[in-house]
């Protein structure tokens, strides 16, 4: 028997989510108040994101939907960049619709994390953004994923799978419209915007949908990183997502990424380059999560 709309539960990452809809059949608002894609965009704005990636490239980066965008080879390994979090991918495909790469397992990552040693669901929601913290270097850890940013689309989408490699569901992870930079860094800059939606990969036309961290973005209200006019933006955002490709399972849920397998040349974790840039970001620390 499957859950009720209005469920709650807790996702394997140890974040809050509620059941909001099924694909197909509709879904709850999320917002309190409609608000066209672009205005949601502009009050989020970007000022905050220069010195969240406290690199000189992000100045020099430009939109993904643009005419003078650099274009990514089949292939090329670049860094996906979350201000702090700097993860290395490898890309499928790039065109005028998006960028699809891949992130194979054991992928290295940079992220920050608590400075005593905790991990960050490891950290009460009401202290979480004000904990100190300290750059740690990680892997990808688990199956690889398929990741895809549409162009000039606030959002990119994550098809998850088993270990056995059948599809485990899309996560719809919101974040600011992407700009990328080519040259000796190749990369793509965004920020993250707290909230998402996951896509269970069950009853195919019908896949329950869960608004996830809905609690986490109240609090980063509270601590600051937001207004309460960014906040209803970002749920703006979510169902913008729902109404454009979620609800009735448009580009990318209709290409087979869920699916799709790579080769093994194309499946070697991805290292971070050695540069300066690396090293810069290696060495940041934080007093709290509201500093970079």
């Amino acid at each position: 028997m499957r859950l009720p709309i209005g469920s709650t539960d807790v996702s394997a990452s140890g974040g809050s989510v509620e059941l909001i809809g099924r694909r197909g059949d509709g879904w709850q608002r999320i917002a309190a108040h409609g608000m066209p894609l672009a205005e949601a965009v502009a009050v989020l704005g970007e000022a905050e994101q220069g010195p969240a990636h406290d690199d000189p490239a992000f100045e020099a980066a430009v939109l993904s939907a643009g005419d003078d965008v650099p274009r990514f080879a089949l292939g090329q390994e670049i860094l996906w960049r979350y201000g702090r979090h700097i993860e290395a991918v490898r890309v499928v495909r790039d065109d005028a619709r998006g960028l699809v790469v891949w992130i194979p397992s054991g992928s290295a990552r940079l992220e920050p994390a608590p400075a005593d040693g905790r991990r960050h669901r490891d950290v009460p929601l009401a202290e979480r953004f004000r904990a100190p913290w300290v750059m740690t270097q990680n892997r990808w850890r688990g199956p690889g994923v398929v990741r895809v940013a549409p162009a000039g689309r606030p959002w990119s989408v994550w098809f998850f799978r088993r270990a056995d490699g059948t599809p485990d569901g899309a996560y719809v992870n919101l974040e600011l419209p992407h700009r990328r930079i080519g040259g000796e860094a190749p990369a793509i800059f965004t920020r993250d915007l707290v909230l998402d939606v996951w896509i269970d990969a069950e009853h195919a036309g019908s896949e329950d949908m869960w608004l996830k961290d809905a609690d986490e973005l109240d609090e980063v209200v509270v601590q600051g990183r937001f207004t309460a006019e960014q906040a209803e933006a970002i749920r703006a955002i979510a169902d913008h997502a729902s109404r454009e490709f979620i609800a009735d399972g448009g580009w990318p849920l209709d290409e087979g990424w869920d699916r799709w397998m790579t080769d093994a040349a194309m499946d070697a974790p991805v290292p971070l380059p050695d540069i300066e840039a690396m090293r810069a970001a290696r060495a940041r620390t934080g007093r709290t999560s509201l500093e970079g």
